[in-house]
């Protein structure tokens, strides 16, 4: 990990250089100082003059592999492997396993996660392993255009919290304006806090120095301001002035501050009541209601190396941390949380199982929800960290992944809204109440395009995941023979969540029996002229007819008792021949209907005969034109 980025949970470690011959002695020493870049070159010295004990292997390992530097920490670590596979620590199990994966060899590093979960089954990171080295991805965003934004240099750059229209950015970036401190770790300056405004582009400009007294001798970086603009957290190493308080090994930790804005500047600076001398407190966030801060810390009692806290703000007083507990944090890393306005809890880990080193996760905090990765579109094979979102449109992280500017590069990208949310369900036979097969189901949207088409199976189910949440969409069922069916349905809630629409679909049937059944064909009274609202009946008919190239109908028109025998049966018979010749004009073949004949009310399907009283009905239902089918297929 690469330098344990920024040593926020660990601390710095600052002593006079002392000159050494590249011995074991000086090796130990830059190591403790956590001085990297020269650790790992002093102990390859130690190498090439022949000591290639277990104790200098882990060292020159562990050098390359804190300042991610992967395929040098590979090398030293397949070393050690090859000869100190049954004396080493565990947790190299683990980060053989990281680097493995991060270099591109899967297959291996696999088999090494899954070494480390045997020989460490509580470890939480065990349990992601034993479920199958599996990431679980979800996001109600698509992350895109995503790019390395122009303030990167060849330094180390991380961007910090958005506030309004600015971006505060932490770099080490030599200041040309005064001497440089230099940090041992990665002979790099020491961070400082800048702020710049965002063009239209999601670039920085405009890009300075933040203005009072929050920069000081060593690190200052991560931080949250409070909506108004009034009161700023932020993380500085414990130093007063010039002296530095130490813990006894020499550790210098960091610890979290408050700021107000006066006059143009930041100032009246405060520690914190929480804060140690013992351990480190940093990289906080707020809540949505900024009633409760949100940072990270390795102090004692916690579950792994550096771990979420939480603790309540009243007024100036602030209360107990509390430990964000098992669900959040692991046996690994969890660091640079950040709270979005829909109380989700983004932070990196290297304990949640990744992509890479670092990968960037997500928890809800309004529910005992799913830790999620963030997946490919965000996370990398490196180190992903520092997620930040801004107004809900755009956001920005950072990544030392390949081919970037230099050190940590800072990566803007745009947010695009999406449904996780289905809408589902089944087709069914209107007359069976059987599922339907191979019926056609089109998702379509408000204009009228069909967004997606779907096929049932023996089920008749169906599933759709609109990408776009605020609209109102139709669900159309079809299949060869049947009626048609729709039916329009509107993801958004009042309540402005996206809810899951259940929704069956259920088609008539067109050919029933022996007959192609269809809604009552209407005339005008005393008319046969083919209306409409009949003529939308007749085309199921054709359909049919069309479906089945071989079939042969004919026609039967029937009346009600009213009126005399002989009226009936010519008007009917005249609506017979009318229907015939719309068929004809839609393309059917002449031979294809066998007859067109009027009947009268001479076959009436109830007693409704001459003189009987009835309802409407009960004369309605013999009104009626049959499409028989006279050579049905089997």
């Amino acid at each position: 990990m690469d330098k344990l980025k920024i040593l926020l949970f660990l601390g710095l470690c600052l002593s006079s250089t002392i000159s050494f011959a590249q011995t074991k002695k000086e090796a130990d020493f830059y190591f403790r100082e956590f001085s990297y870049v020269q650790s790992a070159s002093a102990y390859e010295s130690l190498v090439k003059k022949g000591d290639n004990s277990q104790r200098t292997l882990e060292r020159l390992a562990d050098s390359y592999y804190n300042n991610a530097k992967i395929e040098d920490a590979k090398t030293w670590l397949t070393i050690l492997f090859e000869k100190y596979k049954n004396e080493v620590a565990t947790e190299y199990f683990y980060k053989y396993a990281q680097v493995l994966k991060a270099s591109g060899d899967g297959i291996k590093s696999a088999d090494f996660f899954n070494q480390f979960a045997t020989l460490a089954p509580n470890d939480i990171r065990s349990k992601h392993i034993r479920n199958g080295l599996t990431l679980e991805e979800k996001s109600e965003f698509t992350f895109k255009n995503l790019k390395n934004v122009n303030v990167n240099t060849q330094y180390s750059d991380i961007n910090g919290f958005a506030l309004n229209n600015s971006l505060f950015v932490f770099s080490t970036r030599p200041d040309e304006s005064e001497e440089s401190e230099v940090y041992k770790w990665n002979k790099q300056p020491f961070f400082d806090v800048y702020q710049g405004s965002i063009d239209d582009t999601n670039d920085i400009i405009n890009l300075e120095k933040l203005k009072g007294n929050i920069n000081a001798k060593y690190h200052e970086a991560t931080l949250v301001v409070t909506r108004d603009g009034k009161t700023m957290y932020f993380t500085r190493d414990n130093s007063k002035s010039v002296r530095l308080g130490k813990t006894k090994d020499e550790t210098i930790n960091l610890k979290l501050f408050k700021a107000e804005f006066v006059g143009g500047i930041w100032t009246n600076i405060k520690e914190l009541p929480f804060n140690s001398d013992e351990y480190s407190t940093g990289q906080p966030t707020l809540s949505p209601d900024e009633k409760t801060l949100y940072f990270i810390s390795n102090m004692p009692g916690g579950i792994g190396g550096t771990d979420v806290y939480k603790v309540t703000i009243e007024g100036n007083n602030f209360g107990t941390p509390i430990n964000m507990g098992k669900k959040v944090n692991t046996q690994g890393n969890e660091m640079f949380p950040f709270i979005s306005e829909d109380n989700t809890l983004y932070f990196s880990s290297n304990g949640h199982f990744g992509l890479g080193l670092l990968d960037v996760f997500k928890v809800s905090l309004n529910s005992d929800s799913t830790v999620y990765n963030l997946g490919e579109s965000i996370n990398s094979n490196m180190d992903d960290f520092a997620f930040t979102i801004k107004d809900n449109k755009s956001g920005y992280f950072t990544s030392n992944r390949a081919n970037g500017k230099g050190d940590d590069d800072i990566y803007a990208f745009e947010i695009e809204e999406i449904c996780f949310e289905s809408i589902v369900g089944t087709i069914f036979n209107k007359l069976t109440k059987k599922p339907l097969s191979e019926a056609t189901v089109q998702l379509i949207d408000a204009s009228g395009k069909v967004i997606e088409t779907v096929i049932t199976k023996a089920d008749g189910a169906y599933a759709f995941s609109p990408q776009n949440c605020e609209q109102t969409f139709t669900v159309r069922a079809e299949k060869p023979d049947f009626e048609s069916d729709m039916s329009t349905v509107t993801l958004l809630a009042e309540n402005g969540k996206i809810r899951k629409v259940d929704l069956n679909l259920f088609l008539q049937p067109l050919i029933i029996d022996n007959q192609i059944v269809v809604n009552p064909i209407y005339f005008d009274y005393d008319k046969y002229d083919i209306l409409p609202k009949a003529a939308y009946e007749l085309n199921k008919v054709i359909s049919v007819l069309n479906n089945h190239p071989e079939m042969i109908i004919k026609i039967e028109a029937h009346t009600d008792s009213r009126g005399s025998d002989s009226y009936n049966r010519k008007l009917s018979d005249l609506r017979a021949k009318s229907t015939q010749n719309y068929i004809f004009s839609k393309g059917i073949a002449s031979n294809r209907i066998e007859s067109a004949i009027g009947y009268g009310e001479s076959v009436l399907v109830n007693d409704c005969g001459n003189n009987v009283d009835c309802t409407e009905e009960q004369h309605q239902d013999n009104r009626r034109s049959l499409f028989i089918i006279l050579n049905l297929e089997e």
